[in-house]
């Protein structure tokens, strides 16, 4: 089984239905369904994907999603390590600091996943976009 740490926009794109990005997004999904691969989230993105959907849903709209996020996923703790890590790391953009080093904090990901793949290229994991994941895992049992 492969374990992914997933960036928040492709959580976003999939959740917002945001074409084209959203099917990739949603085959990574069915594939967290099916039981094939688990599919890791940092805590902090829940309150930035609630910020992004609440713009064109409902609150309980929006609840009801983020809990069936939370079905399918594993949510990966922000420590106080790794805020501190991201703060002093390199990375162009803080938030991506802090997802790579939720991503680091499980030795089991495979890879990230994230349609920025150029915002990660400090990366010591494998980082993929949604399309390259997809392929990736095509033949996974």
């Amino acid at each position: 089984m492969k374990h992914i740490f997933m960036d928040i926009n492709v959580v976003i794109d999939f959740l917002a239905n945001r074409q084209p990005f959203s099917l990739d997004g949603a085959r990574l999904f069915d594939l967290a369904v099916d039981g094939k691969i688990i599919i890791y989230i940092s805590a902090v993105s829940y309150n930035n994907i609630y910020y992004i959907l609440r713009q064109s849903l409902t609150n309980n709209a929006t609840i009801k999603l983020l809990e069936e996020l939370a079905e399918i996923t594993e949510i990966t703790d922000v420590t106080n390590v790794i805020i501190r890590q991201s703060l002093k790391t390199d990375f162009k953009d803080y938030e991506d600091a802090i997802q790579y080093y939720c991503a680091l904090s499980i030795p089991k990901i495979d890879f990230i996943v994230t349609r920025n793949t150029k915002d990660f290229k400090k990366s010591t994991l494998p980082v993929l976009t949604p399309n390259e994941a997809v392929g990736s895992l095509q033949n996974v049992p």
